[in-house]
């Protein structure tokens, strides 16, 4: 025995002592009093291991460089570098520590898959093994993505600019689409209105609340959206406007003495809208995605930062709150959603972000069932309709309002690859789209947003997400799949741009904004979720839109395995058919 220490005992017999040992070493201590002897404590110390990859998101085919320390310094010992299999750790490399006490080594991983490593400092006898925390890469070719680019446009259903597309669930009876030609009841003038060709840039549409939308679709069951007739677009515009027969691009109507021409009815073709279809010919058309729910911008942007549209009677307290589609649209400055947002996750993991806005006037009006309304301004300081982030109370506490940005940041850091790993994009009401806006207008603003990014040094491995955030009263012939309480909404376009997006082709599968989320957490954190039960920020949501078994996957969008795409840079000033002619 050696004896490390000598403790003087105190009157009442009790002593004590402090002993250091150094790292990868063992002991046996007791205590001595009055002859007596404690029990005795082995004592066995190890060192702490470090282990981090040079890419947090590699793809098959990367060469990853593992680094890390060992305190205390283990100078010129071999490490054990690990793997984990199925009946444990194997050992694959056996690097050596530096006079720092430092290590690097570099490893292919050559396939997809979710891989597990460690490593170790080999143990002494008696003494446990010394081993980091377990490090956990997913190998995916998703990865190739590093910036994903949601640009959400206003106000327009799939029919409306999609339905004679070639190939594409178009309208019935038109271009090839089987089925019969429909016509649904105008009840304002007696007749049926079918749909028409309408080549006029400036169009009206219809009103596009909760309410319009339950009475669009006209469902036998409206929980369950079954035995749908999708047949009351016209009677809603026309208890949304007037009519009047003064535009000859218009439908025509049997009075001339209101203001709003009903156009719901009508569409737009490749002929009009060269560019949006220029994009579908040359990369992914989605002819089934859905807005998040039934409802209008406010709920539409709520659900595709968040996943929920809800009402918080404490704005600090997530789990005051509960289900609703109708807000307050302009809170007072002070934070209104207490639920947990996508950006939430983002800023946990360490994953860049930034919401643009374009500075100028709100889109659309605060109430969907108005059709015009007094000018509202917006911009990345302001809440309102299309910028909802800044009124989440998670938001502000992760200190990210500064992510919130003009549009003109967009343009800087898209020239200057300097783009975050996600972004959203909004327009103001020029170039949003939204009726009575120009059509023309917003095509010319999102081909100069894509060109910017396709021109600039992060395209190749830019994914952009193009859509359009509610049908705008405008005739859609497909039945919204019904997924919970208040979902999903009616028909709007797809358009997935990317050099790994598959090239001319349209997907099929069941979509909603959930899916650009889903994307962006399986590419960016390792798939987790707005899940109340492992975000680590629970609310009551009613469910985990990412997990809706209906969903599809946006991964099927894309062909990794091809060579990246040279850019597509399209005239922002097109030539068209709409008229009157616009002028750029």
């Amino acid at each position: 025995m050696v004896l490390i220490a000598m403790v003087a005992v105190a009157a009442g017999g009790r002593g004590g002592a402090a002993l250091a040992f150094s790292a990868q070493s063992g002991g046996h201590s007791a205590t001595w009093s009055n002859d007596s002897r404690s029990a005795t404590l082995d004592e066995h110390v190890r060192a702490a291991l470090s282990l981090a990859p040079s890419e947090a998101n590699p793809v098959p085919g990367d060469h990853v460089t593992f680094r890390g320390v060992v305190a205390p310094n283990h100078a010129d010992r071999r490490l054990w570098f690990q793997l984990r299999l199925r009946d444990g750790w194997k050992t694959i490399a056996q690097p050596l520590l530096n006079s720092r006490s430092r290590f690097s080594i570099t490893r292919r991983l050559s396939r997809a898959g979710n891989y597990v490593f460690r490593v170790a400092l080999p143990n002494r006898a008696r003494i446990g093994l010394s081993a980091s925390p377990a490090l956990r890469l997913d190998v995916s070719e998703i990865h190739k993505i590093k910036h994903v680019v949601i640009i959400m446009q206003e106000n327009r259903s799939f029919d409306s600019y999609f339905g004679t597309f070639p190939g594409a669930d178009g309208i019935p009876g038109l271009a090839g689409n089987p089925g019969q030609v429909p016509c649904i009841p105008d009840p304002q003038h007696g007749v049926c209105d079918e749909p028409f060709h309408d080549r006029s840039n400036e169009n009206f549409g219809g009103p596009h609340g909760a309410g319009p939308a339950t009475a669009d679709m006209n469902c036998a069951s409206r929980a369950r959206h079954t035995r749908c007739r999708m047949d009351g677009f016209a009677a809603q515009a026309e208890e949304g406007g007037s009519c009047t027969g003064n535009n000859p691009h218009c439908s025509p109507c049997k009075v001339i003495v209101h203001s709003i021409c009903p156009d719901v009815m009508g569409y737009h073709d490749g002929a009009d809208i060269p560019n949006y279809w220029g994009y579908a010919r040359g990369f992914v058309l989605q002819d089934r995605m859905f807005e998040q729910t039934a409802s209008g911008s406010l709920p539409s942007h709520l659900f595709m930062v968040s996943e929920w549209s809800a009402r918080c009677r404490d704005p600090y307290y997530p789990y005051s709150c509960r289900s609703a589609l109708a807000h307050q649209p302009r809170p007072n400055g002070r934070p209104q959603y207490a639920w947990t947002d996508l950006t939430y996750l983002l800023h946990l993991y360490g994953v860049s972000w930034s919401y643009y806005i374009f500075k100028g006037i709100e889109p659309d009006c605060e109430i969907d069932t108005q059709l015009k309304c007094a000018p509202v301004y917006q911009g990345p300081a302001t809440p309102g309709i299309w910028n909802p982030l800044i009124s989440f109370t998670d938001v502000a506490h992760d200190g990210q309002t500064s992510n919130i940005k003009s549009l003109n940041a967009f343009f800087a850091a898209a020239r200057a690859g300097r783009l975050p790993a996600v972004s959203w994009i909004v327009p103001n009401d020029l170039v949003s789209e939204h009726p009575l806006h120009l059509v023309s207008a917003g095509q010319t603003y999102v081909t100069g947003l894509i060109n910017t990014i396709m021109a600039g040094p992060q395209w190749n491995s830019t994914a952009i997400f193009l859509s359009w955030d509610d049908w705008g009263g405008f005739y859609d012939q497909v039945v919204p799949p019904r997924v919970d309480g208040e979902g999903y909404g009616l028909r709007v376009p797809g358009i997935v741009i990317s050099p790994y997006a598959k090239r001319g082709y349209i997907d099929h599968q069941t979509l909603s904004f959930d899916a650009y989320n889903k994307f962006i957490e399986d590419d960016f954190i390792g798939g987790q979720r707005l899940s109340p039960r492992t975000d680590g920020r629970p609310d009551p949501r009613p469910d985990i839109r990412e997990k809706i078994p209906l969903l599809g996957n946006l991964a099927r969008d894309f062909n990794f395995n091809q060579r990246p795409r040279a850019p597509q840079i399209l005239p922002v000033c097109p030539k068209t058919d709409l008229q009157p002619t616009p002028i750029c």
